[in-house]
């Protein structure tokens, strides 16, 4: 199971605290050190939207670019992808939401209007040699719509894949997912995709079962997780949408299981600690307060 960690991302768009430019760039290279292959370390959105990722350029220019990881950025618009191409990133992740009242206040756009928005940016961005991932946001339930039909997500799906991005994720927004749900929608999403387009998962943790989706993701066939050191993160448009799934837990999770993620647990760990430190706050992790499995 491939990790794509969110934390330099998604893991402080919500954070009260703002992190420095050093900060971000030492959390990148400490995922990057744990073993992450895939970090998405910035958005590419006006900063009165996301102040605490305002400095974006700065973030990319300073990071130390490792052989064999990719650089993601979040990118909304024509100019967000403009700025992420200047700023040389390797993949963008392009963000449809699946309900009209959600994604009005995201985008100020109907869902099909951001998907016609998405198929222009993933042309483009395929052009300028980036991978390109178009996420569909509210997969499993919209604060404001609350259900999201099965039938509504196939829709958004078929004419999000009609781009052609690499890969298609789905988005756990507000953490309202069970296993079954995982089952039901991401099995939905792989088939309606085809073999051809990447599948990846996106989960919250807000009721505590990001783990068990995150067994229930691995039975249905889903290629790549997203998750954050220390558990950080949240959506900043969408209420009470707490932390993401944390790195280590997931980490643990797999390691145990025999399934290789590539990635260190004991520097993951560390890695959350230092970054409940530098937040100043306890993150959801688990593993920062229990650690590993204890030696004989």
């Amino acid at each position: 199971m491939q990790i794509l960690e969110v934390a330099p991302r998604d893991g402080l768009q919500n954070e009260s605290t703002q992190l420095s430019t050093d900060d971000k760039v030492e959390l990148v290279a400490r995922a990057v050190s744990a073993g992450a292959r895939r970090v998405e370390v910035t958005s590419f959105v006006h900063p009165k939207a996301v102040p605490q990722l305002a400095d974006a350029e700065d973030v990319m220019a300073r990071v130390e670019r490792v052989e064999g990881v990719r650089y993601a950025g979040l990118v909304m618009n024509e100019r967000g992808l403009d700025r992420a191409v200047a700023a040389g990133v390797d993949e963008v992740d392009i963000v449809v939401v699946a309900s009209d009242t959600f994604c009005q206040r995201n985008q100020n756009m109907t869902t099909w209007q951001a998907c016609d928005v998405a198929a222009g940016l993933v042309s483009r961005a395929r052009d300028a040699g980036l991978f390109t991932t178009v996420t569909i946001g509210a997969s499993f339930g919209c604060p404001f719509e609350g259900d999201v039909p099965v039938a509504r997500l196939r829709e958004v799906v078929l004419r999000v894949v009609d781009a052609r991005p690499d890969e298609l994720a789905l988005a756990d927004t507000i953490g309202v997912a069970v296993p079954s749900d995982i089952i039901d929608r991401a099995g939905c999403a792989i088939e309606v995709a085809g073999p051809q387009i990447g599948s990846r998962l996106h989960l919250h943790d807000t009721r505590n079962t990001a783990i068990a989706n995150a067994v229930a993701a691995l039975e249905v066939g889903v290629e790549t997780l997203d998750a954050s050191i220390g558990g950080a993160g949240g959506c900043p448009f969408a209420p009470n949408a707490t932390g993401n799934v944390a790195t280590e837990d997931l980490a643990y999770l797999f390691g145990r299981m025999g399934v290789d993620t590539g990635l260190d647990l004991d520097s993951l760990i560390d890695s959350a600690v230092w970054l409940e430190e530098r937040l100043g706050k306890e993150l959801p992790s688990a593993l920062a307060r229990a650690g590993g499995f204890p030696p004989a």
